[in-house]
């Protein structure tokens, strides 16, 4: 086993650490494991979707979005444990129209992959992480940021212990595991409102699922499931640190903690390259490495 297991977690924006695997990122650092955000976009186009948020001047200089969202992020990565780097780009915006207007010129989307994935590469040859996570190839959902994050991420992955690529950016070092994270699922979405009505409480979900898509191929994707519930409120702590992004009034907080964790007690991944053994299914992002 190394004798210090590094997690590195890959993400588009900031609050997307927060939203996306922080109760076992929580658990892993709560366990010794260094954990360390490659973030990267400052979220600069990122709207404020939070309805209570209140800032003083942010309506008469909507520019704040960027100074603002970089203190939401040192706040999440207090509460989080984590260190966390900015690879750099600009936020690509969600695009809205049909047709869908061009993407903003220089954002992080419209860079070559094998430019944009430089950063990436040298951080991981600098952290040294035995496991990676990103987004599936939709990115999770198809944000044109968080598709791209996937794409310079499974490329660093397969570049950073290659001797022959980029020597400028660092001694090679090759990552053991790479993961997608596995979000919501219809599976999931159902558990818990069966828990709420199981409490007497309404479900939350059943209206949306009349209007959500799910992969198909979730199920069988999902290969890791890690146990982190004693976690969730730490996770949930850090995503209210995302002041600008997250109403504290909305659904998710309304469902009562206990209830999450009766119903969905994991946070899922699918494990999509290893170089030591494992076996699927796994309960540890970590398993053949310990």
């Amino acid at each position: 086993m190394p004798d210090n297991l590094r997690l590195m977690h890959v993400h588009a924006h900031p609050d997307d650490e927060s939203s996306k695997g922080a109760a076992s990122t929580a658990r892993y650092v709560a366990e010794g494991v260094d954990v360390h955000v490659a973030t990267c976009t400052g979220g600069e186009r990122g709207s404020i979707l939070n309805p209570s948020f209140d800032h003083p001047g942010i309506l008469e200089n909507p520019e704040l979005i960027v100074e603002i969202r970089r203190e939401e992020m040192d706040r999440a990565r207090e509460i989080l444990g984590i260190k966390q780097d900015w690879l750099g780009f600009v936020d690509s915006g969600w695009p809205e129209g049909d047709p869908l207007p061009p993407l903003p010129e220089g954002c992080f989307a419209l860079v070559p992959v094998e430019e944009a994935a430089k950063p990436l590469i040298a951080l991981m040859r600098s952290f040294r992480p035995h496991v990676v996570t990103t987004y599936d190839e939709n990115g999770g959902y198809p944000h044109p940021d968080h598709i791209m994050c996937h794409k310079i991420s499974v490329y660093a992955f397969e570049k950073a212990g290659d001797a022959d690529a980029y020597p400028e950016l660092g001694e090679p070092w090759q990552p053991q595991k790479l993961y997608y994270h596995r979000g919501w699922s219809r599976a999931r979405a159902e558990a818990i409102d069966e828990a709420l009505e199981r409490h007497g409480l309404e479900p939350v979900y059943r209206e949306r699922l009349k209007e959500w898509t799910f992969d198909p191929d979730e199920d069988q994707r999902l290969t890791t499931r890690v146990p982190c519930s004693d976690y969730f409120g730490v996770a949930d702590d850090a995503l209210r640190a995302h002041a600008t992004q997250i109403d504290p009034d909305g659904h998710w907080f309304a469902i009562p903690r206990e209830v999450r964790a009766e119903a969905w007690p994991t946070e899922d991944y699918e494990l999509v390259t290893s170089f030591v053994e494992t076996s699927v299914p796994e309960d540890d992002l970590f398993a053949g490495l310990r």
